[in-house]
This record gives C-alpha cells, sequence and structure tokens, in this order.
C-alpha cells in the first residue's frame, strides 16, 4: 500500500492540478496493476516524509493481527490520518443486504445467503461509533419535502448541497451554531456516511457559504417547501397564523444593521436582537419567515408578510393582539381577508346565561358568549375560563395587597414625629405607589386627610371600589373580534386556539433547534442561521405530522431522545487466515425507535451493513 500522485485536469476550465490517492499492488492475469483503494483528494495534508509511516498505520488497522505482533508508533497527527481513511475505506466497502430489513417492514428483498467466518471471537473491537437516528430521518425529510430536489434544479454543487444539509440535520439533531454543527459532523455523526460525503475534508467555512447560497435562494426553497408539504398532506389554505418572535445576538454585532436593543422577555436587554417573523398554516408548516430589526414595531410588520403570499380570497388571518390593531384589521378587510383576533382593550362582560359551554382537549371547561356589533359587520366572542379566573384572581390579590401594603406604610408614616406629613409630597409618593401597582390602584378610592389649612396630612382613608367591565369584575374573560359571521362559538374558539401551536412552533425553534442565541455579525450570516432553523422546523414538523398520524405525538425533543441511541459502529475479528474481517453496521432499533422507522416507512439499519475482509 503506498500513496500516488496523479497530475490530472479540468475539462471545464483547463486547470491543471494534483491528486492524491492510497493504492495497492495486485497481479492480475500475470500482470501487476495497481488498484485504487481511496481518492485522497487535491489537498492532503500529511508531508511526504510522513506516508511511510501512514501507510503501515493503515494497514494495521486494517488487519489487526499486524498490530499485535508489532505495534507501530506515530504521531497524533498520523494516528488521526489513519483512523480517518481506516473508516473511509470500511465506510466505502461494498453494501450487502441487511438480514433484518424484512423485520422492519421497510422492504419485501430476499434475505442474502448466510456468511460464515471462522474468527478469533476475544480479537473483537467495536470503533468509530456515530450518531445515525436523525440523520437518518432527516435526510428523508428532506427529500419527501422535495428539498434535495429543489436544490438540484438550482444548479447547487454537490459539495454545497452537502454542506447545506449538513447545516439543516446538524440544527435537527445538535443544536448550535454551524461551527458547533462542522464539529459534531465531523466527530459525532455518520451523516456523511449516509451521504457518500467526506464533512472531515471540509473547513467550517464551507457551512457559512452554504448559509449564503441558502439565502440567495430563500423565496423559491420556501415556497416550494411548503407547496410539496400541501400537496403530500393535502392541506387546505383556509387559515393563516401568523407572529413575531426575537432572538439576541453574543457581541455587538456592529456589522448587522437588524440589530437593534428592545425590550427582552430573555433578561437580555444588554444584547441586541433581532426579529423572526412567521406565516404559517393552520397546519403549521411555514409559509413565509422574515427577519426584522430587534425593535421593530409588531404591528407594522403585517402588511410586508401577508402581501404577496397569493393566500387565496377569504382566508381567515388568526393573530395575537399585540399585531391586531385597528389599522392592521382594517387593512385585512381591505384586502379581502377574513380575520380571528384578540381585542386590544375594551370594557369584559359575560352573561353565563346566554353563554354555550365545550369541553377542551384538557378536559376543562369554556363557557362562550357571542355579540354581534351595531352595525353587525363584526362578532365579539367573549370567552371564559374557570382556570384563567383562579388565576387572575390571585394575581389581583396579589396586586391589590402589595397596593394596600404600600398605603398603610404611609399611614403608619403619619405616626411618627419626623417623618413627611406634607400633602403635596405625599401625595408624590401616593403617585409612586399607583404606577408600581400595576393596576389595581384604579379599583380603589384614595384619600388624604389634612388638616384646616391643607398643607399637612393627618390621616390616609381608602375604599376598595372594583371598576365595571375589568379583572376585578369579569375574571377570566377575555374578547375575540372576528369578521366571521356564519361559525358558531365552538368553531372561532377551536380555530383561536391554533395560535397556541404558532407559539409552541417558536418553543420548539427556540428551545429544540437552536434559534437562540446568535454569533453572527454580519447581517446575511444572522438571517441565514434563522432560516435554518425555519427549515430545520419544517422537517421536524414534518416528521411529526407523518407520526402523529400512527399514533407517535411525542415532541422533538423526545423523539430526538429516542432517536440518539442508534449508532453505526465497525466491528473488527481476527481470521484465522491471519485477515482480518471488518462489519461496520448500525445497531438494532429498539422498539420505540422501531415504531418511529415503521411509521414513516423508512429502513431500520441506515446505511446498510458493509463488510471488509483485508
Amino acid at each position: 500500500m503506498f500513496i500516488r500522485q496523479t497530475r490530472t485536469g479540468n475539462k471545464a476550465t483547463g486547470e491543471s492540478y494534483v491528486t492524491y490517492r492510497l493504492v495497492r499492488t495486485e497481479r492480475i492475469g500475470g500482470k501487476v496493476r495497481q488498484i485504487t483503494l481511496l481518492n485522497l483528494g487535491r489537498h492532503f495534508p500529511i508531508k511526504q516524509e510522513d506516508w511511510p509511516i501512514l501507510c503501515s498505520r493503515i494497514e494495521q488497522l486494517l488487519n489487526h493481527t499486524q498490530a499485535l505482533i508489532m505495534p507501530l508508533e506515530c504521531s497524533e497527527s498520523i494516528e488521526r490520518a489513519a483512523q480517518r481513511y481506516h473508516g473511509q475505506r470500511v465506510a466505502r466497502a461494498p453494501v450487502i443486504a441487511s438480514a433484518t430489513e424484512g423485520a422492519a417492514g421497510s422492504t419485501s428483498e430476499p434475505r442474502p445467503p448466510a456468511d460464515f467466518q471462522e474468527v478469533d471471537v476475544d480479537s473483537l473491537q467495536m470503533t468509530q461509533p456515530r450518531s445515525v437516528g436523525v440523520e437518518h430521518v432527516g435526510l428523508h425529510a428532506a427529500s419527501e419535502l422535495g428539498l434535495i430536489e429543489t436544490l438540484n434544479e438550482l444548479g447547487v454543487s454537490g459539495v454545497v448541497q452537502a454542506s447545506i444539509l449538513g447545516n439543516l440535520i446538524g440544527r435537527m439533531g445538535q443544536p448550535g451554531s454551524e461551527l458547533a454543527t462542522w464539529n459534531w459532523l465531523q466527530q459525532h455523526s455518520a451523516l456523511g456516511e449516509l451521504m457518500d460525503v467526506d464533512f472531515l475534508s471540509m473547513s467550517h467555512m464551507s457551512l457559512y457559504r452554504a448559509s449564503d447560497v441558502l439565502m440567495k435562494h430563500r423565496e423559491v426553497i420556501e415556497t416550494r417547501l411548503f407547496s410539496t408539504a400541501r400537496t403530500l398532506f393535502d392541506l387546505q389554505e383556509t387559515v393563516t397564523l401568523y407572529d413575531l418572535s426575537n432572538t439576541y445576538f453574543e457581541g455587538e454585532a456592529e456589522l448587522n444593521r437588524k440589530a437593534k436593543r428592545g425590550r427582552s422577555k430573555e433578561k437580555r436587554s444588554d444584547c441586541p436582537r433581532v426579529t423572526l417573523g412567521l406565516v404559517l398554516d393552520g397546519s403549521g408548516f411555514v409559509r413565509r419567515s422574515q427577519t426584522f430589526a430587534g425593535n421593530v414595531s409588531e404591528p407594522g410588520t403585517l402588511a410586508s408578510m401577508l402581501a404577496g403570499l397569493g393566500t387565496p380570497a377569504g382566508a381567515l388571518v388568526v393573530m395575537d393582539a399585540g399585531i391586531a390593531t385597528d389599522a392592521n384589521v382594517a387593512w385585512l378587510v381591505e384586502h379581502g381577508y377574513r380575520y380571528l383576533v384578540v381585542r386590544r382593550g375594551g370594557m369584559r362582560q359575560f352573561d353565563a346565561t346566554r353563554s354555550v359551554s365545550i369541553e377542551t382537549a384538557g378536559e376543562e371547561w369554556r363557557h362562550l358568549q357571542k355579540e354581534l356589533s351595531l352595525d353587525g359587520q363584526e362578532l365579539c366572542l367573549y370567552c371564559h375560563s374557570p382556570t384563567r379566573q383562579l388565576k387572575e384572581e390571585a394575581m389581583l390579590a396579589q396586586s391589590c395587597g402589595r397596593f394596600e401594603a404600600g398605603l398603610q406604610q404611609m399611614r403608619d408614616g403619619l405616626q411618627k414625629p419626623k417623618s413627611e406629613k406634607g400633602h403635596d409630597k405625599l401625595l408624590e409618593r401616593l403617585g409612586r405607589l399607583k404606577q408600581k401597582s400595576r393596576g389595581a390602584s384604579q379599583h380603589y378610592q384614595v384619600n388624604l386627610v389634612t388638616e384646616n389649612s391643607g398643607q399637612t396630612v393627618t390621616a390616609i382613608t381608602w375604599q376598595k371600589v372594583p371598576v365595571p367591565g375589568t379583572m376585578a369584575t369579569h375574571p377570566g374573560v377575555y374578547c375575540l373580534r372576528t369578521n366571521e359571521l356564519a361559525w358558531d362559538e365552538e368553531k372561532l374558539w377551536r380555530t383561536y386556539t391554533m395560535l397556541t401551536d404558532l407559539e409552541s412552533v417558536f418553543r420548539s425553534l427556540k428551545s429544540e433547534l437552536g434559534l437562540r442565541p446568535i454569533y453572527h455579525h454580519k447581517e446575511v450570516r444572522s438571517d441565514g442561521h434563522l432560516f435554518i432553523t425555519v427549515l430545520a422546523y419544517q422537517c421536524v414538523q414534518f416528521l411529526r405530522v407523518k407520526l402523529k398520524a400512527a399514533g407517535i405525538t411525542d415532541s422533538w425533543a423526545s423523539l430526538r431522545d429516542i432517536l440518539s441511541v442508534q449508532r453505526r459502529v465497525t466491528a473488527t475479528f481476527n481470521q484465522r487466515d491471519g485477515r482480518s474481517l471488518h462489519v461496520r453496521k448500525a445497531t438494532v432499533a429498539e422498539p420505540d425507535l422501531l415504531a418511529i422507522y415503521r411509521a414513516l416507512g423508512i429502513s431500520a439499519t441506515p446505511g446498510g451493513i458493509r463488510k471488509l475482509i483485508s
């Protein structure tokens, strides 16, 4: 075994370059032939003086008996390279049919004939364990959604396609930055084997460049994937969900014009942010995504996101109160949309005698009352939730308790000789207390009793008088508004609850698919990071919809735990004739994993079985 240099050229460009190959000599038909074992590429990193020891170490790994008889010491870099090329040699050995394929229910091919080998059991070595479960279902989802076909039609090269899929499936399997994904692909994942791609030969910059290509074709890819999902699952485009979420940057991101500071629910107001808007179908698949500045006004994003989507006339748009301004509702009506939104402000009301009751999936009750507007153009649906009532009553009681405690503290201070008793000063103090009461103060009438001059306060009194139409008088009540007048109370309410599914989408993006944080400083790279996460979500949603039809309703985090157990491993034995037997295959799928594979209709032995005798 030795390394050969070959000068070759690119016929298209006329470029001439040297490529390296790992070869061995064999006598065939009375002549000595050189057989190529591995193509090492043009950027072979090992110095020429180290080639003999590298080849010797690869031969030892391929024939374990040699290593036992005469161990070879080499540098760490040579050992890493030898392990890598040994792994590629085994991984690219001929594929043999699996004897367990029939049990997986994925193929009806006959089992192969038995292959008996006489080996030394004590010589068994298990090497190169790599995860394969998430990679297997991720590639299946990307293929079924038409992503791979779309990339081919767009003329994306094989190397860039591999990097795109590496980014995408890495986000599904090990959420993190592109650099973390690169490390995962090189050291922990068998994705390269399934795709016949050597991720070890790629630099981390290839993943960044793949992100740039995705952004170049963003609109086409997004449209094609949703269209395919709509065809696969026969989706009816009757409901459109819209919402926003944000993520923060690690660093100042000075090169990104969208990186702006704003209020952060994650208590990361110290970091600049960027906002992600999603338009989803009622089935949960993303129709469109767009990134906005971190300090964007939520209501101002609706028109730019919905315009040009080609949504059928009369489609229903569902969104929360943060976006449902009067101006946005008017825009929806003007452009032929129906709407179902939470009403912003207004008085609460509820008449139990005119309501209907329905049971939720969580075995809780909701009480619903419809009211038609005076002009007959809009319907208000007042919804009462006993669970929400208990929560709001507790919140109001806590807020009122703090307000009354503050009033009592002011009253007690009047008894101290050196305390402040001036009317104007205590009025300022009362104003600050009301500001911190979060709405509780509106339910109190407070009186500062003064002496005859009116300058010194002698007593403080208060009385609780709940304001009609608020949380104090109607706890647990909220109002939906819509111009869909034909639907009944239950259909309206159940349609609006789809928005909670959108909120679960954002939770999945942020906690399960690595949306947060962003480490990029350039705008196109941060946008690419978000778009990769959206594509990963599309694949996850495809898998979950398919699995739900088979009765598997786990979250992606739970599914990923089940999938992560399966590994591809190389088993090496010494044979009686002095040669070594290498068998690389996936571990047997456990019952939960096997159920997933059967529901998706894919093989339970990803990568097949490869056998090499050396």
